[in-house]
């Protein structure tokens, strides 16, 4: 009996040790999570209906290593990175991009839009691109987003291209209080423009 009992606590302690090996308590937290506002938004109980290659899916951009992280850049000089302190994204930015374009398109235009992972039985258009900037650009103070659009048919035939950009000013300090209300500017402003451009050649 004595011996079950040191066996049986022996267990336990075993999988507390194990447990404690993949579960983090107490982990570092960012002071601030930031995310993507939509400034155009599709109103409450708005409804179309797809046909006559309306359709468009919006896919997530390709990104690089140094946007493709829930950490904030700040390009220092022309071959120099640094990342803002105590904040981060909730997502990566190529997938808050993805989905603020979807809802600016969708806001402002005719297209009925979908994700990759929905299907377009119209043969509708895709939106690829690139997200080439999405950081702050310290010498010059600026909030910058930068995103590469292309237009192709279901079969991959490229449309059309057209680079997208847009600079708001921070504003004071750079750190994190600062940052997230620019960037959403700057990338509330590409997406609209990208929206008047898929609107613009859809109509050609």
């Amino acid at each position: 009996m004595f011996h079950a009992k040191i066996r049986s606590a022996a267990a336990a302690l075993t999988v507390g040790m194990l447990l404690s090996g993949c579960v983090s308590f107490g982990g570092k937290v960012p002071e601030r999570l930031l995310t993507l506002d939509a400034a155009q938004k599709v109103p409450a109980g708005a409804a179309r209906v797809a046909g006559d290659g309306r359709t468009l899916i919006v896919t997530d951009p390709d990104a690089s290593k140094m946007l493709d992280t829930v950490r904030v850049p700040v390009r220092t000089a022309a071959t120099s990175v640094a990342y803002v302190t105590k904040v981060q994204w909730a997502d990566t930015p190529r997938h808050l991009f993805r989905r603020l374009l979807a809802e600016t398109i969708s806001a402002t235009t005719s297209r009925v839009v979908l994700d990759s992972g929905q299907f377009s039985g119209d043969g509708g258009q895709r939106l690829t691109g690139e997200l080439v900037d999405f950081g702050i650009d310290e010498p010059s103070g600026q909030a910058v987003v930068t995103y590469d659009a292309m237009l192709t048919t279901p079969n991959g035939l490229a449309i059309a291209r057209q680079r997208f950009t847009a600079r708001t000013p921070v504003g004071g300090k750079i750190d994190a209080t600062s940052v997230g209300v620019p960037l959403n500017t700057a990338a509330n402003m590409v997406a609209k423009d990208v929206a008047a451009w898929v609107a613009a050649v859809k109509e050609q």
